[in-house]
């Protein structure tokens, strides 16, 4: 037989090629060479984290004991892939536009972005899961022991068994599930070796089955003898628990935070779905194709009392195969490791993002601006979490004994994990779900699963003996399996009824009774229609949030390098090379969806809530204004119909009201676009001259390039101010004007020239100059500003493919007028009465200033005793000077 020692070679010669796979892929990937890396069949295999030790092992114990009823686990999944694979479409669409990193943080989004939601499915999902690890533990204990019996002196050895494979199993994990900050990233190493152990534990599983029945049964015929001659050909169907079992499983499926991470953080392309909605089905119909030929000659070759979970294993070594023995031990060894690496990974994002990263930030009393220190701390918590749970599964293993059928352990933590299921398909498909609701549901579910399933299945005194007989407090009608005084159920079915029943009331009894915050109404709407509203901003307003904190809050938690790349991309798609971008909403949404990938969706959000939030508009804000209004408007209507004299009389006041709102805005408008625009500036010249003061490394191309930024925006900040000052004294009327004589003419002539100096030819300028020798008396100089600012607005905005500007002048009752029209696209009716405000810019993508060019002409105008006023329904964008030839009514 083969010896332990033998059997601990292969199994670390294995482990060794899943490291050099692992490492292989993801040096491809970030090579971009991951293409193949990115296969729906790839995807597919993925899925077979599913298939875990309780498929390979105990899928046959199961049968052995119960029949045809292991089929259920395998059930469930097909039909969620068959039935609801536009369901499964939805959630992965949800997954990647809103860059969730686990179940915790798509729940904790749904439901207004709450914490404490967050917080609860963790512990749920942690507690949950402990005992599939367990399971997994148990399996790969299980099989060595198969080995170490005929190998002395290994007791020693196999008694350490579960600490080893627990260290080993957290290494791998730590090593390739947390390398990068960005959990919603895809991990091509743990993927490729995942997809690796799929194919493993599905040719050993074939293999046995293939040597069982051709070699020891001796073909299908006499195998389908011996199934009818045993207890498992008899066809015994307990409709309820097979009900039961399947809906677990098919729950299971969607919940588990393992196959969240695999089915929707690690998708690349939702149409991978088509393909694994058949693919998968055909996996686990063939994992599944021998399990009942191999249970019922395993019953009859090996002795009474031979542990049903390990024929695939003892049926070889009986007949002297241990070369396939230990391909079988290798594919549950396949099963196991891989389930217990991507859980460790999942719970360990879950419990980083979700519970460390709310205590550490809200233990900080001032921000550090350390580059990266966030960063550290994420991923310091990750390995330490995916540490904390591997002990958790070892110690679930001790306090259980270790001796429970595997089925009966993976089913108690399927039943936990359903009960996330209520409030996960109604924040799907129902705008009404609440917070409050998923809370109470999750909460109720919880609570009966732990009191009704898991402690009782400890068996080590956590439940004491008098409550199991009893009830809890003496009642009756609270004995953990006759719950309500319901007796002779099975206690998965007993469990399943009632935690899921009243979680389900729960979480629809409270979301009916409670009103949902604003967020929530937000995300309610993103999610259930998600296929409406995949991309686009969610209510953030930084029109005076600060760049630079923006920037060093993104360092903190990216990376100095990471996050200048990120800023510098932003910049460029707002048409600011070289500048930090402007706070709009477009770019806080994508900031807030870049950093949900590293720490979380609620922790994002309240991130950037502490910099924006205090000076911006926020969207409870927003939308309590709407319900105010709206609210306001029908108590109006009421009052309408009651009096007609008292409606007009409430218009007269509306009307006032808004006259003085309209007052108040402008004032503080225009302050908050003064500060604005001078900030723009002056915070690109701090964030680059802090580049310039501390990077010690960069050469003399980019220190020229920094230089020259931050010259070109200290000349921006001073044309800024001469324009403010300018403006200032011209409203004031303290401009001294000098008054002289000159012609339109040489005015023309010396404006387009100083105008289109350096512009290369584009813009075609048509004149009749006979026609503009039209003597004037003006300051010549300021309406020469007012003509060089007008052919200017023509040469940055006319978006002609050959730009002309055509300039006509005349004079009618001693006025000069001088129309000056593009051949562009013109201004938009609704923004020409705004051109002439203070900081009005019509396009924000060429716009360079400020926004005050016509407001100061309109001043200059003005002063002259003539007007400046844009021609509506001109070919492109028009406008008229006027001023008297004289200059009699200048001041």
């Amino acid at each position: 037989m083969a010896s332990l020692n033998l059997l601990l070679s292969v199994c670390f010669c294995y482990v060794i090629l899943l490291f050099l796979v692992a490492f292989v892929a993801d040096r491809l990937a970030a090579r971009g060479r991951s293409t193949w890396l990115r296969s729906p069949l790839i995807y597919t295999l993925s899925l077979s984290i599913y298939c875990t030790a309780w498929t390979f092992y105990g899928a046959v114990g199961y049968a052995a004991r119960s029949g045809l009823e292991f089929v259920t686990i395998y059930l469930g999944p097909t039909l969620v892939m068959i039935g609801w694979w536009w369901g499964l479409r939805k959630l992965v669409r949800i997954g990647r536009s809103h860059r969730v990193t686990s179940i915790a943080d798509l729940l904790s989004s749904r439901y207004g972005k709450s914490n404490t939601l967050a917080i609860g499915v963790t512990i749920l999902a942690v507690i949950g899961v402990t005992p599939y690890i367990s399971l997994q533990l148990q399996s790969i204990t299980l099989s060595f022991s198969i080995f170490a019996d005929a190998d002395p002196g290994s007791d020693d050895r196999v008694g350490a068994t579960v600490i080893w494979v627990a260290a080993g199993l957290a290494v791998f994990a730590i090593l390739f599930g947390t390398r990068n900050l960005d959990a919603n990233e895809r991990h091509h190493g743990v993927v490729m070796a995942i997809a690796i152990e799929a194919v493993v534990k599905l040719v050993a599983l074939l293999a046995v089955g293939v040597f069982v029945v051709w070699q020891v049964s001796g073909g299908v015929a006499a195998t389908m003898a011996r199934i009818d001659a045993s207890e498992i050909g008899q066809w015994q169907v307990d409709g309820g628990r097979w009900a039961s079992i399947t809906f677990l499983a098919a729950a299971a499926f969607v919940c588990l935070p393992r196959m969240f991470q695999v089915m929707v953080v690690e998708n690349d392309d939702e149409r991978h779905l088509r393909t694994a909605a058949w693919a998968f089905p055909l996996y686990l119909l063939l994992m599944s194709l021998f399990v009942v030929p191999i249970a019922a000659i395993g019953l009859e070759l090996m002795p009474t009392g031979a542990n049903p979970d390990l024929f695939v294993l003892t049926i070889p070594l009986s007949q002297g195969r241990e070369g396939l023995a230990m391909l079988s031990f290798l594919g549950g060894f396949s099963s196991a490791t891989s389930m217990v690496i991507v859980a460790a990974m999942a719970l360990s994002t879950m419990v980083s993002n979700q519970i460390v990263m709310p205590i550490w930030l809200s233990s900080q009393t001032q921000q550090a601006s350390q580059s990266g220190d966030v960063r550290k701390i994420v991923l310091l918590s990750r390995r330490v979490s995916i540490g904390a749970i591997m002990l958790l599964g070892v110690a679930y293993y001790e306090m259980s004994g270790g001796g429970a059928a595997l089925a009966s352990i993976g089913l108690i933590s399927f039943a936990g994990i359903a009960q996330i299921l209520p409030a996960l398909v109604g924040g799907l498909f129902w705008r009404g779900a609440t917070r409050l609701g998923a809370i109470a549901g999750l909460s109720v579910g919880f609570g009966i699963w732990m009191f009704s399933l898991l402690l009782p299945g400890l068996g080590s005194g956590l439940l004491p003996q008098h409550v199991m007989e009893q009830g809890l407090f003496g009642i009756a009608a609270l004995r953990p399996h006759a719950l309500f005084s319901i007796t002779g159920m099975d206690p998965i079915e007993h469990c399943v009824l009632w935690s899921l029943t009243l979680n389900t009331l729960a979480f629809f009894i409270v979301s009916v009774a409670s009103f949902p915050n604003p967020v929530e109404r937000l995300q309610g709407a993103q999610f259930v229609n998600v296929f409406e509203h995949s991309a686009g901003p969610r209510g953030w307003t930084g029109s005076v949030a600060q760049s630079e904190d923006l920037m060093v809050m993104t360092q903190r938690i990216l990376g100095t390098q990471d996050a200048r790349d990120l800023f510098q991309r932003e910049a460029a798609l707002q048409g600011e090379y070289g500048h930090l971008p402007e706070p709009t909403p477009e770019f806080l949404e994508r900031l807030e969806r870049q950093l949900a990938g590293s720490v979380g969706a609620a922790t994002a959000h309240a991130m950037i809530g502490q910099i924006v939030g205090g000076s911006s508009v926020s969207v409870q804000d927003l939308l309590a204004v709407a319900d105010e209004s709206a609210q306001m408007l029908e108590y109006s209507s009421q009052l309408e119909v009651q009096s007609e004299e008292l409606s007009r009389t409430a218009r007269k006041l509306r009307e006032a009201n808004e006259k003085l709102t309209q007052i108040s805005l402008q004032k503080d408008t225009f302050l908050s676009q003064v500060s604005h625009e001078l900030r723009t500036p002056m915070t690109s010249i701090r964030a680059f001259s802090e580049i310039l003061r501390d990077a010690s490394d960069l050469d003399e191309a980019d220190k020229r390039k920094y230089a020259t930024i931050i010259h070109d925006e200290a000349l921006r900040l001073t044309r800024l101010l001469n324009d403010l000052l300018d403006l200032s004294v011209l409203e004031s009327g303290q401009v001294s004007l000098n008054m002289r004589p000159g012609n339109v003419k040489d005015v023309l002539d010396h404006s387009i020239v100083s105008a289109l100096a350096g512009a290369d030819g584009s813009l075609d300028v048509i004149r009749d100059e006979d026609s503009e020798r039209i003597p004037l008396y003006s300051d010549l100089d300021r309406l020469a500003q007012v003509f060089i600012n007008l052919i200017t607005n023509a040469l940055k905005y006319c978006d002609a493919e050959q730009p002309d500007l055509r300039i006509m002048a005349r004079t009618e009752e001693n006025t000069v007028i001088v129309d000056m029209v593009d051949n562009g696209s013109g201004i938009p009716a609704e923004a020409q009465a705004m051109v002439f405000e203070k900081f009005a810019r019509v396009s924000a993508e060429k716009a360079g200033g400020a926004g005050l060019g016509l407001a100061i002409c309109r001043e200059i105008m003005q002063r002259l005793g003539g007007d400046v006023v844009y021609l509506p329904g001109e070919a492109g964008a028009g406008f008229r000077v006027t001023l008297p030839t004289k200059g009699e009514n200048a001041g």
